[in-house]
């Protein structure tokens, strides 16, 4: 199904000024409407925008935006996945709506990214409020913010560059000031000094730059006394970030690491009774609940979950989850040499959400979706149809929101622009 409204606009311009009476939409009360559209799936209101210029006014309405927005992160269970694969070449963007009818749920549709041009390989940093946040992934240099279902996207200010660096990002919004901010945990090294050549770089040095979005310029907060594990944007819950980090020599044991995005301090969050967290994998948001997912002997996934925000006592082992191999799959696939700069080896599983069944959604090692029911411990492989042999799954919620800036005035899209979505 195609759903490229600049098409599907230019087959049906002649006729929509032809005939001017009204599709009877408009004609029912505001709220009305605001309420039909706001329990629409993402890939149906893109159709709906293009069906006429009355239409497409309404669906850029505020109010609606709003509704839609504050709906959509309510309904977790029906989420809408982003697939980002890197590989062969140029770096490609997908995307599934669990939300759409039943014969369009599991159809794999492209996301043309209108800015490949000039970043043709990208990471995802990170999604929040219907934006996904994407980095360079060349030269960590460029950063853009992009609505994959408006077409609207911005390029962000650049930020100051090490010249031997790795980089940690951070992307998320901040409730209370209805601001958006990217954070980059950047670790460096003086090469003046003349460090020999090692097969592990050690970066001794950190400074911490964050970006409000709207502002023109990145704030340096100092340095971090964490080393965190690289990974894409950390577990968003109750305002902060999350992230673990690697042990060090005056921290040797690993730590469960927050950014608060109010007073933009990192503050230490009690982990669970798991056993440490060398063995913990992801965090992730369950719910709405800082989740994570620890690796057990014989191949089984324990995922905690913490029920009350910081509260020790409130961890609980949600899921125990015995190994499983998705059908079609071989036991040991070649990897392609360069996909997943930012996944760290041994890798095998990934918790992404809870359905609205009950199941958990699960990533095996880049190539394959499934479900897991706590009911009766048995998996169900998802058949994705048109999906890439290889993908990194990022949940996703589809909106119509862009961020609310007096500097949006320069935006290089507009919702006036195509989606980019086919």
């Amino acid at each position: 199904m195609d759903l490229d409204c600049e098409r599907h606009s230019k087959r049906r311009k002649t006729k929509v000024e032809d005939d001017p009476q009204t599709t009877g939409m408009e004609l029912l009360p505001r709220e009305i409407a605001h309420d039909i559209l706001s329990r629409l799936p993402i890939t149906s209101l893109v159709q709906f925008k293009c069906v006429c210029r009355a239409w497409r006014a309404l669906l850029q309405d505020p109010q609606l935006v709003n509704l839609y927005l504050t709906f959509s992160t309510l309904v977790t269970d029906q989420p809408c996945l982003i697939l980002h694969c890197d590989f062969p070449i140029r770096n490609n963007l997908y995307f599934v709506d669990f939300a759409a009818h039943e014969e369009e749920k599991e159809k794999v549709k492209t996301i043309r990214a209108p800015f490949s041009s000039v970043m043709p390989e990208f990471e995802v940093v990170g999604s929040c409020n219907g934006l996904l946040c994407l980095s360079d992934s060349l030269y960590n240099d460029s950063l853009f913010i992009y609505n994959p279902f408006t077409g609207r996207y911005k390029e962000l200010p650049k930020s100051f560059q090490y010249p031997d660096q790795e980089v940690v990002f951070g992307f998320g919004f901040n409730a209370k000031t209805k601001e958006y901010k990217v954070i980059r945990i950047v670790y460096y090294r003086n090469r003046h000094g003349g460090y020999p050549r090692s097969r592990r770089a050690i970066y001794s040095l950190s400074e911490v730059q964050i970006l409000t979005l709207g502002c023109s310029e990145w704030r340096s907060l100092g340095k971090v006394s964490y080393r965190l594990v690289r990974r894409a944007s950390g577990a968003l819950v109750n305002g902060r970030l999350h992230w673990i980090s690697r042990p060090c020599r005056n921290k040797p044991a690993r730590r469960l690491v927050s950014f608060d995005l109010t007073d933009e301090q990192f503050r230490e969050v009690s982990k669970p009774d798991c056993g440490g967290l060398n063995r913990c994998n992801d965090l992730v948001a369950l719910r709405g609940c800082l989740s994570a997912a620890v690796y057990c002997n014989y191949r089984r996934l324990e995922i905690w979950v913490m029920k009350e925000y910081n509260v020790k006592e409130s961890w609980v082992k949600e899921y125990n989850i015995g190994p499983y191999l998705p059908k079609g799959l071989k036991q040991k696939p070649v990897r392609p040499p360069k996909i997943w700069k930012n996944d760290s080896s041994g890798r095998v599983v990934g918790a992404l959400c809870v359905l609205k069944n009950g199941e958990i959604l699960l990533e095996y090692k880049n190539r394959a979706l499934f479900s897991y029911d706590p009911e009766n411990g048995k998996f169900k492989d998802v058949e994705l149809k048109g999906a890439p042999n290889w993908f990194q799954t990022v949940v996703h919620v589809g909106s119509l929101n862009w961020i609310d800036t007096p500097s949006d005035a320069d935006n290089q899209g507009s919702d006036s622009a195509s989606p980019c979505v086919s």
